[in-house]
């Protein structure tokens, strides 16, 4: 049964608030993803703070106008798609739903937001390729503290000099 006005003034209220909070949003065509897929995958990202989304292309678009954003290729819009709103993690999200339709084999990603920057379907993917946030962090830590493992070695080195030192002294002079 087809939705009144005012359910859908409901639904394009909701839309534009998901959209006002979120600080990535992708648009994928799932055409062929099962139920059961679908769910997973939300099951997964809901982890990631993020949300998929299907609703009516129109819709979107009235919000997405309403936020702000512009998107001047209408074929993003072309048949059925889903909208990943990721509200914590900009990239996580992206590379978790990237990896699903990967895995699955099925869907594509069309285009999509990273804060109010129009990305094209290259972009995404490039961006699903970057270390997560934890990753960097990570390797941050890591490289800061190479510096200081290399001073302790040093100054162990002197410490473990000195005692072969007195060893040999000692060797030296008779003692055992």
């Amino acid at each position: 049964m087809p939705k009144t006005k005012i359910q859908k003034q409901a639904i394009v209220t909701d839309l534009t608030e998901r959209v006002g909070k979120a600080k990535s949003m992708v648009f994928t065509d799932y055409k062929g993803m099962t139920m059961s897929q679908l769910s997973a995958l939300r099951l997964v990202l809901s982890d990631l703070s993020s949300e998929l989304s299907v609703t009516k292309n129109n819709l979107l678009k009235i919000a997405l106008k309403e936020n702000g954003f512009k998107v001047d290729d209408d074929a993003i819009f072309s048949g059925p798609i889903a909208t990943l709103f990721s509200y914590g993690d900009e990239i996580a999200p992206i590379k978790a739903l990237t990896k699903a339709l990967k895995d699955n084999g099925i869907g594509k990603t069309k285009a999509g937001f990273l804060n109010t920057e129009y990305l094209t379907d290259a972009q995404v993917n490039k961006l699903a390729q970057l270390p997560t946030k934890d990753e960097l962090r990570a390797k941050g830590v890591g490289s800061l503290g190479a510096p200081l493992y290399g001073i302790v070695g040093v100054l162990q080195a002197n410490l473990r000099n000195l005692v072969y030192a007195v060893e040999a002294i000692r060797k030296q002079k008779g003692g055992e």
